[in-house]
């Protein structure tokens, strides 16, 4: 699947693990957090975007992000379970990057779009615990910029 770059264009999943390492090594000393994040938006159907962000803590970060269209789903429940399986496999996949190439360091969390306002409460110790269960930090609203912000951005 192709991610975007806002500022490098169209990459592949390689192309994005390569840019991540590239912008870590201008700066070793530095520490770096690897978030994944996914939002969507029902219309005639729903959009998907799933984020990829690496933040060098406290200067700043590079993004990139894919689009996924599925028929439309209008249970909020089976949209955030979705969400959060989306960036659970890209989340798998970075981290499998990382471990082989002597990455296994780099902090990775997924953020959900999902917080303890509003009708995704009820999903919160579900979805969290999903996540927690695959070896990730999850983060919630209002933590969760990765889910809420970034790709939010690209939904509409």
């Amino acid at each position: 699947m192709t991610f975007i770059s806002p500022t490098k264009g169209k990459l592949n999943n390689k192309d994005v693990y390569n840019d991540i390492i590239e912008f870590i090594e201008a700066h070793p000393d530095a520490t770096y957090k690897v978030i994944i994040g996914s939002d969507s938006h029902a219309r005639e159907e729903t959009c998907f975007v799933t984020a990829v962000i690496v933040h060098q803590v406290g200067k700043g970060a590079r993004y990139y992000y894919r689009k996924k269209f599925q028929r439309k789903i209008t249970s909020l429940r089976q949209r955030i379970f979705y969400e959060a399986a989306l960036s659970l496999e890209i989340a798998g996949q970075m981290a499998k990057m990382f471990a082989e190439n002597g990455h296994q360091d780099l902090d990775v969390e997924i953020h959900l779009d999902i917080g303890p306002v509003g009708d995704t409460k009820e999903l919160i110790k579900e979805i969290v615990g999903m996540i927690v269960g695959s070896g990730f930090d999850a983060k919630i609203k209002p933590e969760s910029c990765g889910a809420s912000k970034v790709a939010d951005k690209y939904t509409k």
